[in-house]
């Protein structure tokens, strides 16, 4: 066949695989329709010609030895032998091997009287309904019970075609039902697989987009609790600063005001960068929101320089650090360091000292935030159990670079936060 023909035939298989969408939908809702369906198709093509010309040997196309060895049934008897080989397809799906026994042995009983029936289609319906539909252990014994019937039938046949004729052409009829029925049995299966298959592939899917979608969140939520705690905490402490000041000097007071101001408007414009990140990118929108680089080592001056503005004497130094590093080591870096700062802000309060380094060993890069803690008093470590969001964004970072963090009181007083980061890379050259 060329192309052509084949685009010829695509309206019709189309039609075709609609038709079998249909009866399969119906085959689920009404199954015993499909059933009584198939044994009134039975019943009109085989056994409603025997009952109209008295069976296989009223038929004049029958060889006349053959006529001679075989028994004309009553009509009582020939309705009988009928219902016993059609009626158990009724249940050839629900029970297919005691469909298969019954029909079998009915079957055998007509052929030991001599009888030849059109009926006797129905093993071979029964058989192709239970290579489709039952279990397969029990295929032997179905063969072996096919294989005596058809031997029974070959004998008696056997005035006037060869025994091994009409073995060959029966055992081929049996072999082609059984065939078909393990046939569409394996596509079955095969479809179920995929069916299967897909459905697990959707479901990892959406465990995979839910995943991303948590790790989202919890990134954001750090940011959130970075640039949130970090800006209120400086802006409590000069407003509680410039609340004192007003008192005794108006203008260091006000100088506080502006610089709670300035503080909430940074803080609200990265909140709006953040929050900004996260609409979809699909919505439409009037205005894209402003968007600027997430911060890095260029940016810990300015931090240091707002937290001396609300107390704190920070002291900053760096050994060996490029500002070419990756900007997601760089922006770790400035969460640390502000995290840290906040702490020491929040508790240790102002005027206390802070020492901050950060250094780069080898592929290592350092990070130590030591303060002196508030005077004549001494900070309570937290138990592992009762750390807050801070450190635990902080552990978190600095778990991306397989690194280390350190956070308790130092060996000289105080408090000291020590964070180590490797960035030797991933996956060396071959």
């Amino acid at each position: 066949m060329t192309t052509d023909d084949f685009t010829e035939m695509g309206p019709y298989i189309a039609r075709l695989s609609r038709f079998g969408e249909r009866l399969g939908r119906a085959d689920a809702e009404r199954p015993w329709v499909v059933d009584i369906a198939v044994v009134g198709l039975v019943f009109v093509l085989f056994c409603l010609p025997d009952l109209m010309d008295g069976g296989v040997t009223g038929d004049g196309d029958v060889p006349r030895a053959l006529r001679s060895t075989l028994t004309q049934p009553t009509l009582a008897g020939m309705l009988a032998l009928q219902a016993g080989l059609v009626l158990p397809l009724l249940w050839r799906r629900r029970k297919p091997w005691p469909a298969f026994v019954a029909v079998v042995t009915v079957f055998a009983v007509q052929w030991a009287l001599g009888i030849a029936l059109r009926a006797d289609i129905a093993p071979l319906v029964s058989l192709y309904s239970l290579a489709l539909h039952g279990r397969l252990r029990q295929l032997p014994q179905a063969g072996a019970a096919m294989l005596g019937a058809m031997v029974l039938v070959a004998v008696r046949v056997s005035v006037a075609v060869s025994v091994w004729v009409a073995l060959f052409f029966l055992l081929s009829a049996a072999t082609a039902a059984l065939a078909l029925g393990l046939a569409l049995r394996i596509r079955r299966a095969q479809v179920a697989g995929l069916r299967e298959r897909a459905a697990r592939l959707e479901i990892e899917h959406d465990q995979r987009g839910r995943l991303a979608v948590a790790t989202e969140r919890a990134r954001v939520a750090r940011e959130m609790h970075d640039i949130v705690g970090h800006n209120l905490s400086v802006m409590i402490t000069l407003a509680d600063a410039g609340a004192y000041a007003t008192a005794v000097s108006p203008q260091r007071g006000k100088e506080a005001l502006v610089l709670i101001g300035d503080t909430g408007r940074q803080a609200l414009g990265e909140l709006r960068r953040v929050l900004g990140l996260l609409r979809d990118a699909t919505e439409e929108r009037t205005h894209e929101p402003e968007l600027s680089p997430q911060p890095g080592l260029a940016d810990v001056d300015a931090l240091c320089a707002k937290v001396r503005t609300a107390g704190l004497e920070v002291v900053y130094r760096t050994a060996g650090v490029s500002e070419q590093l990756d900007d997601g080591v760089q922006l770790t870096v400035h969460r640390i360091v502000q995290e840290a700062l906040t702490n020491t802000l929040k508790h240790a309060g102002t005027g206390t000292r802070v020492h901050l380094t950060i250094a780069m060993e080898d592929a290592r890069l350092k990070v130590r935030v030591h303060d002196t803690g508030p005077v004549g008093q001494g900070r309570t470590p937290q138990k592992s159990n009762e750390e807050g969001h801070g450190l635990v964004g902080m552990r978190e970072r600095v778990a991306l670079y397989s690194g280390s963090l350190s956070a308790g009181p130092a060996p000289g007083g105080g408090w000291a936060v020590e964070a180590t980061l490797d960035l030797t890379p991933r996956g060396g050259a071959s």
